[in-house]
């Protein structure tokens, strides 16, 4: 996305809220689908505003709405996922960033630094990256079960992989010869 949404915290109007659409083009929306790597991209639109929290904070709240085309990963056939997200950030002006090498990540993920500008179209971006679905299976897809083996041997199973199933496999021989009578 262009620089041309970011907003200049300078700028902003501490006393009321500053409202934000946006509503990428056909080359945009083209241009965020092949940098997010999906098949298509439809219906995008995030709306919201940004205000004043105390006299140094700033929060964006947003509602991010779209349509996302993807390939199965199972059949490569496409998949139509609705997104409609709400979205909230909170610019402190006192963010404080850990020093050490190795920190565990905070509960609250919907804190950043202030800088000197806010882009709501950047946050669009990062938003829509994180919900479009990792692995999308259209309805009914399975992968089912692939066995290999070379002639005159007994393929392995799923199921022969599993910890116990060689225990349980014993456990039924042994209930079976309990169940036997004896002459």
């Amino acid at each position: 996305m262009t620089d041309s949404t970011a907003l200049r915290v300078a700028d902003l109007p501490q006393n009321a809220p500053t409202p934000f659409e946006i509503t990428p083009d056909k080359p945009a929306l083209d241009a965020l689908a092949t940098e997010l790597g999906v098949t298509g991209l439809r219906k995008l639109r995030f709306t919201g505003q940004i205000r004043a929290i105390g006299k140094a904070d700033w929060q964006l709240t947003g509602t991010l709405g779209a349509t996302v085309v993807q390939d199965c990963v199972v059949t490569l056939e496409p998949v139509t996922t609705r997104i409609d997200e709400p979205v909230q950030i909170t610019y402190l002006a006192h963010f404080e960033t850990p020093d050490e090498e190795e920190v565990e990540m905070p509960e609250d993920d919907t804190t950043e630094p202030l800088g000197s500008h806010i882009d709501p179209a950047a946050v669009m971006t990062e938003a829509l990256a994180l919900h479009i679905p990792a692995y999308p299976r259209k309805e009914g897809a399975s992968l089912g079960e692939a066995i290999y083996a070379e002639k005159g041997v007994t393929p392995m199973r799923d199921e022969d992989t599993r910890p116990f199933a060689g225990l349980a496999a014993l456990r039924g021989q042994l209930e079976q010869k309990d169940d036997t009578p004896e002459d």
